[in-house]
């Protein structure tokens, strides 16, 4: 910061003052001593008078030195407070990726660090055609709802975007562009406001009005602005590449479950066929029961195919997204495969507050699946009455178990007969196209578990990430 240059400067002018002051001083009063008045100064009161003067110089310069040094520790507890307040906004970044709510806390915290009654973060819809939100600090919602609808850009704030410079007025009322306010709307005088840029795009605008103790914004508070713009533009598209991924995720996830579904449905459709022309040999050959039998196969097959659509149709509308954390999409699944199987479904997670997976959205989209394979497989197989699935925290894995109290298998042993059962397989792809695994544990009569590990980004990681950014964002500062 150019402050810290100014303090440093500061610094080093003040050490040589301190240093030659008391002896330019002292000089002075020898030089007064010996030229001016000699006989006066030899005698007591000529003594007392020097060493008053000796006195009052040190109270003089030791109250200008002080002075000086409180003011650099204002201006340094200044940019502390800022620093703190920047360092707030970027781990905000990291922590939630909810652009709206994002950005309301970085139009917060640089109205409370500025000094300003009011705060407003403008945003372009991301083909810069219109606005895509208006957030307000200072003014309850209530107020905000008095006021219409959102501006249109055509003034002060549309000139801030369109010349993507800085602009600080100490009456924006006498300025051209200015359109006035609608009714039951603050007054409003001092203002600055800077555009949110990143690389040569501009995203917004981030604008103050009504400087708090004082007539109009200075330098100071403009730097400051510019500054929270930059943590602002990391927000915006940091949360834009998140929805981009989130929406990538859910097409190839569609794409895969189109896949599965798609063979199946073929390899049952097989089976099918299989069973009718062994049931119609049957017929013809004068063997009812046997093809009883085989039209019993066939109609559990069909059972079972139509069960699996419902599952994978129930799996498709439990989409993760933007508004729908993790832990919702999850509770909801639940509750309506439980009420399709019949079978009891208890979770937990541990932490049991503050839960929060920390995963990319491909990692949680996957981490969704496998836990919705799992239960298939216990609808399908297990014949179990009680699901227990539980969500656990490490520093760099999310460990999660799915833990049925069914019948078990022998996972060593030659696969079933019947209809083809792909769970498994999927499983393992779905955790190890994240980086993952999964481990089954199972044996005839003592249920089966299903233990799935998928890393978390590190710290380091999301550090990096986050600092790249607000290199890009700063780019055209």
């Amino acid at each position: 910061m150019e402050t810290n240059v100014d303090n440093q400067n500061q610094l080093r002018r003040l050490k040589w003052i301190a240093i030659l002051a008391p002896l330019l001083f002292l000089t002075l009063v020898e030089l007064a001593r010996d030229l001016l008045y000699p006989d006066l100064f030899r005698s007591w009161p000529g003594y007392l008078l020097v060493a008053g003067a000796v006195l009052l110089g040190t109270l003089f310069f030791s109250e200008a030195i002080f002075g000086v040094i409180g003011a650099m520790q204002r201006s340094l507890a200044s940019q502390n407070q800022e620093l703190l307040a920047l360092h707030e906004s970027g781990m905000s970044i990291t922590r939630a990726l909810d652009l709206k709510s994002v950005l309301q806390q970085v139009v917060e915290e640089a109205r409370d660090l500025v000094g300003a009654r009011y705060g407003a973060l403008a945003l372009l819809r991301s083909d810069g055609q219109g606005m895509e939100a208006f957030l307000t600090s200072g003014i309850t919602p209530e107020e905000r709802a008095l006021q219409g609808p959102i501006p249109s850009g055509h003034g002060l704030l549309g000139l801030v975007i369109e010349e993507a410079r800085p602009l600080r007025l100490g009456d924006l009322s006498t300025h051209p562009r200015s359109v006035g306010f609608p009714p039951n709307h603050p007054v409003m005088r001092s203002l600055v406001a800077v555009p949110i840029r990143s690389h040569d795009r501009v995203l917004g605008s981030l604008y103050l009005t009504e400087k708090e103790g004082a007539a109009e914004f200075d330098a100071a508070d403009q730097a400051r602005l510019e500054r929270f713009a930059t943590q602002a533009a990391l927000a915006i598209e940091n949360a834009r590449l998140h929805q981009e991924v989130r929406a990538l995720a859910v097409v190839e996830e569609r794409e895969r479950i189109a896949r599965e579904m798609h063979d199946s449905i073929a390899q049952v459709l097989g089976y099918v066929n299989t069973k009718a022309q062994a049931a119609q040999g049957f017929i013809r050959a004068g063997k009812p029961e046997r093809a009883e039998e085989q039209i019993g196969q066939l109609a559990t097959a069909a059972r079972e195919a139509y069960a699996d659509v419902r599952e994978n149709i129930l799996g498709l509308r439990s989409s993760l997204g933007p508004e729908r954390d993790f832990l919702d999409v999850l509770a909801d699944y639940l509750g309506s495969w439980q009420d399709q199987s019949g079978v009891v479904v208890r979770w937990s997670t541990e932490p049991a507050q503050s839960f929060r997976l920390g995963l990319s959205p491909m990692a949680e989209l996957q981490l969704l699946r496998i836990i919705q394979e799992s239960l298939a497989n216990v609808r399908k197989h297990a014949q179990a009455s009680q699901v227990e699935i539980r969500l656990r925290l490490a520093d760099e894995v999310v460990d999660v178990t799915v833990n049925d109290n069914g019948i078990g298998f022998a996972p060593a042993a030659p696969g079933r007969t019947g209809v083809p059962r792909f769970g498994l397989a999927t499983m393992h792809e779905r955790a190890e196209s994240v980086g993952g695994s999964v481990e089954i544990r199972s044996q005839p009569g003592a249920g089966t578990t299903v233990h799935a590990r998928l890393p978390r980004p590190s710290a380091d990681l999301a550090q990096t990430q986050t600092q790249t950014g607000a290199r890009h964002a700063h780019s055209d500062r």
